[in-house]
């Protein structure tokens, strides 16, 4: 297992790489060889959608386009439990923001291998806005988004820093980031509320459900071990608690208020079904900074477990917006 400092490091690198811990693609959709399915399913999202790290499958995209979707994230999970009754276009991509799903096109995170490939396409292009792939012939469309607007990634990283000299002790990136919170929070509801409306302006007979992230942190931070890189690293106590209190929880507060103001939209809640689950947690859903096997940064990204709870209840509400009978 690498050491802290140099695991740190490779942290370090892979945020640079993927803009770390959370449109896309070309439409890829899923083929059966039965006839098509009745309904028309759209999954877009970042990468908690995605799937991204080897966690959570084997990277899984025809024709391959650097948005690291992989095979047992929650909608091709779905795909394969449900592929009689949705037909499924997956567009979700890693590192993607409000932004990218609404009108912006989005520099995939994924890279050619080898690294120093002499590919014309290396890196990947960009890929279009998510949306696009949504029109009047999409009957659900699913959308797991907010966290890179947030800006998570750089806060968790911003935090791994400030905690390293700590030893545990206080709340050093809850002193320096307080003030920025409630300004990132308004802008993902204003993008929030953009995006629903552009989504049902594009599919006005769809329903549009909005998934919310899992639980990340426990309630009782003492069960994470400090400077531990399976769990947070060098993120203190004090500022984990500040974090599922202050920015986690209400990022999903504002996903659920935005959806409820929607009258096409509904929030799917991921949280109080992975409660017990969290990072720190023995039987978790969503790895932490590195995982244990293989050893390599996962960026605070859901499991393939994390994925296969996602897909139980995306699916249900699914099932709920149609007659199986």
């Amino acid at each position: 297992m690498a050491t802290f400092p140099t695991r740190l490091a490779m942290l370090g690198s892979a945020a640079a790489l993927t803009a770390a811990v959370l449109a896309p693609a070309q439409v890829v959709g899923a083929q059966h060889a039965a006839a098509a399915a009745a309904h028309q399913w759209v999954a877009l999202g970042d990468s908690y959608t995605a799937g991204v790290i080897p966690a959570a499958g084997d990277t899984f995209e025809v024709p391959r386009d650097g948005c690291e979707r992989t095979d047992r994230s929650y909608p091709q999970v779905i795909d394969r439990d449900l592929g009689s009754l949705f037909d499924l276009t997956n567009v979700s991509c890693g590192a993607a923001t409000i932004d990218d799903i609404t009108s912006r096109a989005q520099e995939p995170i994924g890279r050619h291998l080898p690294p120093f490939s002499e590919d014309p396409d290396y890196p990947f292009p960009a890929v279009p806005p998510q949306s696009a792939a949504v029109g009047p012939g999409t009957d659900v469309v699913t959308v797991g988004v907010g966290g890179n607007t947030l800006g998570f990634d750089a806060i968790l990283f911003q935090c791994l820093q400030l905690g390293a000299g700590s030893d545990g002790v206080g709340t050093p990136c809850r002193d320096e980031l307080v003030d920025e919170i409630p300004s990132r929070l308004n802008r993902v509801s204003r993008d929030y509320d953009e995006m629903l409306t552009v989504l049902h302006e594009r599919a006005p007979h769809a329903k549009i459900l909005a998934v919310g992230y899992p639980t990340i942190i426990p309630e009782d931070t003492s069960t994470c071990r400090y400077n531990d890189l399976e769990q947070f690293g060098s993120i203190t106590p004090g500022d984990l608690d500040w974090l599922r209190q202050d920015v986690l929880e209400p990022l999903n507060r504002v996903i659920e208020k935005s959806a409820g103001a929607h009258d096409a939209a509904r929030f799917v809640d991921l949280y109080n079904s992975s409660r017990n689950h969290s990072v720190c947690d023995t039987g978790k859903w969503v790895e932490g900074i590195f995982t244990r096997v293989p050893d390599q940064p996962a960026l605070v990204h859901p499991n393939a477990r994390g994925h296969h709870n996602a897909a139980d209840h995306v699916a249900a509400a699914m099932l709920d917006t149609i007659d199986v009978g």
